[in-house]
Formats: structure tokens, C-alpha cells, sequence
């Protein structure tokens, strides 16, 4: 479900501190019934479980391919328009405290780089010609005694064309690839302990 930019910025999240120059884009919440305050690692175990790409709808993976095929006949993709190229990682931002939590994983088959990891808060980061974007997702209390699962996406646009790709790829982010995620990264939450069940407990 799509949420306000409030729901994201009026939460006390540690990304506030490194993100100021970035404009918070959308914001979306992931319905995880019965989940608990120390839930969050088995909900990103779960989504790296039964969130990869293969297993998004036709339409996502339609766009995705579009998406890519274009950048790489564009050069929006290309060596030296990323991170530590055009845009400087986040990483860098870090205080020292946030700098050793990662452990170089990312839900859900996302092709983003690891920036931090806390006990309700992981954040990744991906950089090209058109923008630097940020995920970050968040563990929320629901107020009705349980918890979810939040997205923010952050992003800094690469000059005016930058702005106008995001217009541009507005509505397909909102009709098809965030319902698809939603309905996917959900649908993960439920399957949790048949996905999990060989694994250890990601919560330590």
C-alpha cells in the first residue's frame, strides 16, 4: 500500500542523518500479520528466499529487461556512471557505528549495493546516468500491537534529465512493479517457514 512521505521521514531512522540531499520519492508498506519486534531479519530472510527475480510477475520482468536493454544501448549503465564513478556510495557518509553492520546482502534478488544494516533498518543503494537511488526498509510498530514491513526509496537525480525519467517511470512504479512486490515480498512473509525451514533462525 502506498503511504505518505510523512510515514517515512517523521520515523526516527538513522538514514535521516546521511540522505538530506535526496528527495524521498515513495514510500510503501508490506502487510506482515502476526510479526513481531524482532521479526525484521526473518522478513529479509524470507524475501531473499522467495523474493528473487524470477519470480516476479511477467509484466515486472518485461520492464525490468525493457529497463536494462535500454540503459546499455543509452550508456546510462555504463563503467564510471555509478557508485564510486559519477556518485559517491553512501558508505562514505557513515558513521562508524553504521560501517560494520552490513553483511553484503540484499532482499528480495535486488541489484543494490549493501550501504548499512541495523536491527529495523537495512538500506542499499544503486547509482547510473539517470540518478542515485537509495531503498531504505524499515520494521514499523502498526499500532495495533503488531509490526510491518516498510519501503522508502530516496533519490537524487542526475540534472533535469534525471528529474524527467523519474516522471517518466512514475506510473509503471506505482500500477505495476510496486503492487507486484507488494503482492511477492507478502506472499514471502506467509511461505516464511516452508522457505526457512532448512535454514538457521535469521534472527541469531
Amino acid at each position: 500500500m502506498r503511504l505518505p512521505r510523512a510515514a517515512h521521514t517523521a520515523q526516527p531512522w538513522r538514514i535521516h542523518e546521511i540522505t538530506r540531499d535526496f528527495r524521498t520519492e515513495d514510500v510503501w508498506s508490506f502487510r506482515t500479520p502476526g510479526a513481531g519486534p524482532d521479526d525484521f531479519p526473518v522478513m529479509l530472510a524470507a524475501m531473499r528466499a522467495g523474493g528473487g527475480f524470477d519470480r516476479q510477475t511477467p509484466v515486472s520482468r518485461f520492464l525490468f529487461a525493457a529497463r536494462w536493454k535500454l540503459g546499455t544501448l543509452l550508456g546510462w549503465d555504463e563503467p564510471g556512471s555509478g557508485l564510486d564513478g559519477r556518485a559517491h556510495s553512501l558508505r562514505e557518509r557513515l558513521p562508524r557505528d553504521l560501517y560494520e553492520t552490513i553483511d553484503g546482502t540484499e532482499p528480495g534478488g535486488l541489484p543494490l549495493t549493501p550501504v548499512y544494516r541495523l536491527a529495523d533498518e537495512q538500506v542499499g543503494e544503486l547509482a547510473n546516468k539517470t540518478a542515485h537511488a537509495v531503498m531504505h526498509l524499515g520494521w514499523v510498530a502498526t499500532g495495533t500491537g503488531g509490526y510491518e514491513l516498510r519501503m522508502a526509496v530516496l533519490v537524487k537525480p542526475n540534472g533535469r534529465f534525471g528529474r524527467f525519467y523519474m516522471a517518466l517511470i512514475a506510473p509503471f512504479r506505482h500500477l505495476i512493479v510496486y503492487p507486484a512486490m507488494t503482492r511477492q515480498w507478502e506472499r514471502a512473509w506467509r511461505d516464511r517457514r516452508i522457505l526457512l525451514a532448512d535454514g538457521p533462525d535469521p534472527r541469531g
